[in-house]
């Protein structure tokens, strides 16, 4: 009896990655959602998100909109509406003959210290750190060879953002993970519908992060106009879980396709307490993460002021609630173009 005991508890202690090794996983739902997500993502509670890109420099949203209005990150979307409060803001402080692709030059990070950066996350107790390493106006924070002369390495800051920070993250002892936008809003080859966007730019961008940093979370958006098949999701999970050097300790969210919110991937993603348009009622049935932003937007927004951020007690609350309810939260900070 004491024989089997002491060969169950070995088997409770096993670690997810030498559990996982024996398993092939087929690139459908089926298959792929039985992976049960990596142990030290539960275990985690806390996280660093971090949206940074060109949208820092112009840094300009209405903090009185509500939902994504409020984004600052979104200024090149809400550019095209010309009857909007960013055109006016644009037009009063560029001109209207400023394209956006001209804040690129304008983005230097030239007081980012990663180092530094890295060591005020261990010490505000985070476990694991998300960079924005593409949002939707598809410019990259590492050389990527699909995205040439928009990347921070090409142009602005002319540096690898994505592989310092992650250094250095690692380097203290949290996980590191990539935020990455499977669709970008005026990429010609996703505006023509051309299969070429997901083979030959969207697929190989996520496989070479995963190749050059090997992150322990992969946390995508922008799939929600098309379903997963139309972005090869399965294909490419079944790669990462089976074939990827990270296929033991990856953790992937939710959003795939833009019918796999709240039903497949991994963790279930909530946002500023919504999901699918309602309340987030995720607690209890699966594994689930809430983000939001200190203030009302995930990229800095210079509109912003004190009264707009949340007190020191509501974020408190904020993460002792997500806790308590089987999440954890992903809290986001939003640096200036200058990091």
């Amino acid at each position: 009896m004491k024989t089997r005991l002491l060969c169950l508890a070995f088997l409770c202690a096993m670690p997810f990655a030498a559990w996982a090794q024996d398993v092939h996983y087929q690139p459908d739902w089926a298959s792929l959602n039985q992976r049960p997500i990596p142990q030290w993502f539960d275990q985690a509670k806390f996280g660093i998100f971090i949206h940074w890109g060109v949208y820092s420099v112009p840094a300009f949203a209405d903090p009185h909109a509500t939902g994504g209005e409020a984004y600052a990150e979104w200024y090149w979307n809400h550019m095209h509406d010309k009857n909007g409060p960013t055109w006016a803001f644009h037009v009063r402080n560029y001109g209207e003959n400023f394209q956006y692709q001209d804040f690129a030059g304008q983005f230097k990070a030239r007081l980012f210290n990663p180092g530094q950066w890295a060591a005020l996350f261990a010490e505000a107790g985070a476990k694991y750190v998300v960079l924005t390493s593409k949002h939707h106006e598809g410019f990259c924070l590492w050389p990527c060879p699909a995205s040439w002369n928009w990347n921070s390495v090409d142009i602005g800051p002319h540096q690898d953002l994505a592989g310092e920070l992650s250094k250095a993250v690692v380097a203290r002892g949290l996980k590191m993970g990539f935020y990455y936008s499977l669709y970008e809003w005026y990429n010609p080859l996703y505006l023509q519908h051309s299969a070429s966007y997901v083979t030959g730019h969207m697929v190989p961008q996520m496989k070479d992060l995963v190749e050059r940093y090997h992150p322990s979370i992969l946390w995508t958006d922008g799939e929600w106009e098309q379903p997963s098949s139309y972005w090869h999701s399965t294909d490419f999970l079944a790669w990462l879980f089976n074939d990827s050097p990270v296929k033991s300790d990856i953790v992937i969210n939710d959003r795939w396709g833009k019918e796999t919110r709240g039903a497949d991937g991994g963790f279930y993603t909530s946002e500023y307490g919504m999901a699918h348009g309602k309340q987030a009622e995720y607690a209890s049935v699966h594994k689930w993460e809430e983000c939001q932003g200190i203030g009302k937007s995930f990229g800095y927004n210079r509109m912003e002021t004190a009264s707009d951020y949340k007190s020191a007690a509501q974020l408190i609350h904020l993460l002792v609630d997500s806790v308590a309810k089987g999440g954890n939260l992903l809290l986001d900070i939003g640096p200036t173009a200058d990091g």
